[in-house]
């Protein structure tokens, strides 16, 4: 994969940038025996003033020498480009234009979705970003249609993402996608981040920050965790971690934005997508490992959460895959 900037106008956010960086440019020979060949890229051999925090604050340059190459994470774009107080240059929007012609997987961060859709790139698809720009971005492309109720839109070859941490939740996406769900799991678990969290996730959440002390709630979710096979209620689970089972159910929608059935949902499902990736048991035995009981079962859950039938995603993501040719950042 390449990561590509907009690097002549002033500034640019550091936080959407230093994602690509940490998914894909520190290579883990234990998880996979090559990694993505990973490159801070731009339209020419010049430098960049990067920001981390306020303006004024952490800055420093980058040197962006390499060109366009096979996948290209458009990070963001200064915010001077957003309101449309300067355009994007126009060699940048033609490299983009060029590394998709030739075959790029293309992707944006938050408000990076203004260079893929200057670019045309977006023209007649589903895209997002951060909900603070997807009105900006419907009246400037109106040939886009955006949708800023979800955390990332993946349209096979051009990816977009919402701002922030869904940003990493796109690249987690890809590695997924490249790697498989145990390579991306381990990834997510050393970066102590939720190792999925599905495209059409809402942004929106109301209590995104604990608001109380959840250390009560740690281990009774590990065990959950590890008991995803047994029949799990609200009161088991407020019973372990010494609760009352209302005051259970508060603190987990604190600390997770989800009421703690829609929580044992999720996990189960995030293990039926792993098993079906790394395994060739069955979608009954799979049904009875995850919690969620029959087959029907099962696939009713996932084709209404995932969009597909765990038949079909297991043809995406069949056992034992190889890895593509396709691994240059």
């Amino acid at each position: 994969m390449v990561v590509t900037e907009e690097i002549e106008l002033p500034s640019w956010d550091l936080y959407e940038l230093s994602i690509p960086c940490t998914v894909f440019g520190k290579p883990q020979p234990d998880l996979a025996e090559s990694w993505y060949d990973f490159r801070l890229c731009g339209v020419g051999d010049r430098f960049a003033e990067a920001y981390g925090g306020s303006p004024g604050r952490a800055r420093f340059t980058v040197r962006t020498p390499y060109g366009v190459d096979d996948t290209v994470i458009v990070p963001s774009v200064p915010d001077s480009c957003v309101e449309g107080e300067q355009p994007l240059p126009a060699e940048l929007v033609t490299a983009l234009r060029r590394a998709h012609d030739a075959g790029a997987r293309m992707v944006s961060l938050c408000n990076g979705a203004f260079a893929l859709a200057e670019a045309g790139l977006l023209d007649g698809r589903r895209a997002t970003a951060h909900w603070m720009h997807t009105a900006q971005l419907a009246e400037r492309y109106p040939k886009v249609t955006f949708d800023d109720s979800v955390l990332y839109v993946d349209e096979g070859d051009v990816l977009t993402s919402a701002g922030l941490t869904a940003g990493l939740d796109l690249c987690l996406h890809l590695v997924r996608l490249d790697l498989g769900a145990h390579v991306a799991n381990q990834l997510a678990r050393r970066m102590v981040v939720p190792a999925h969290r599905p495209g059409g996730q809402a942004q929106f959440i109301d209590m995104p920050v604990p608001v109380t002390d959840d250390a009560g709630l740690t281990p009774v979710l590990a065990w959950a965790r590890a008991h995803l096979d047994e029949p799990l209620t609200v009161e088991d689970l407020a019973l372990r971690a010494a609760m009352s089972p209302r005051t259970f159910y508060r603190r987990l929608q604190e600390a997770t934005g989800t009421t703690p059935l829609q929580w044992l949902l999720n996990e189960r499902l995030s293990l039926a997508r792993s098993l079906l990736e790394s395994t060739a048991l069955p979608v009954e035995r799979i049904g009875a490992l995850t919690g969620l009981g029959t087959a029907n079962n099962l696939r009713h859950h996932f084709l209404k959460r995932v969009g597909v039938s765990p038949s079909d995603y297991r043809r995406a993501f069949p056992p034992q895959r190889t890895r593509p040719e396709r691994t240059s950042t």
